[in-house]
């Protein structure tokens, strides 16, 4: 998976033309929808600058992409219903804020049964959304495409903070929609990949509205 890169900053001689490690990244940086190989929607790349405070990102690396990580999930469905991978990982630009975000998958076996933890919005996508300020998970029913097998396959998307833990800054409500929206991005990325019958229920839009 991408690993954030800090670039050193070169030294600046007397004529003033080079420039610092920091502005090259700045410079080399990428908009939302070219990430994780072009998961992310429009609506999604406006949440990311919600939740990072950034427009622009480090490139994700060749193999950060959902078409890589669905590979991944229908190999592992195939020997098992229960599995996990890595997605794809977001980094502001260096020099920034330094922010990351995970984006995972998990093979769940089962229909959710379990009552979501107190910090978690309930939201009415897939088999179950569940969004805080600081991630949001979604999880979806996957019949035929690269999946074979008479049960669907249970899919969780997630979209969390990484790093140490820390409060969230902005408005919580903003937060909440802007992580759904990620996973919603995700996962209907994921559903196309796959080949999903009826893209696993997913709509085109996230539904923000609580369940």
């Amino acid at each position: 998976m991408t690993a954030a890169v800090a670039l050193l900053g070169g030294a600046v001689g007397c004529s003033g033309g080079d420039e610092s490690g920091d502005d090259a990244a700045k410079a080399a940086s990428v908009a939302p929808q070219k990430l994780c190989g072009g998961a992310v929607s429009t609506e999604a790349g406006k949440a990311l600058e919600v939740i990072t405070g950034s427009a622009t990102f480090e490139a994700s690396g060749k193999t950060s992409t959902v078409a890589y990580a669905a590979d991944e999930l229908s190999d592992g469905f195939a020997s098992s219903a229960t599995g996990d991978g890595d997605i794809c990982r977001i980094y502001t630009p260096a020099g920034t804020t330094d922010d990351e975000l995970r984006v995972t998958w998990e093979l769940s076996g089962s229909s959710p049964t379990d009552d979501p933890a107190s910090k978690f919005t309930v939201l009415d996508m897939g088999e179950r959304a569940l969004t805080a300020t600081d991630s949001s998970f979604l999880r979806f029913a996957c019949r035929g495409g690269k999946l074979t097998g008479t049960e669907p396959a249970h899919i969780d998307i997630s979209v969390s903070r990484g790093g140490m833990p820390t409060e969230p800054e902005g408005n919580p409500d903003a937060l909440k929609d802007a992580y759904a929206t990620v996973a919603h991005s995700f996962s209907l990325a994921m559903a196309k990949e796959l080949g999903c019958e009826d893209d696993g229920g997913l709509e085109a839009t996230p539904s923000l509205d609580p369940a």
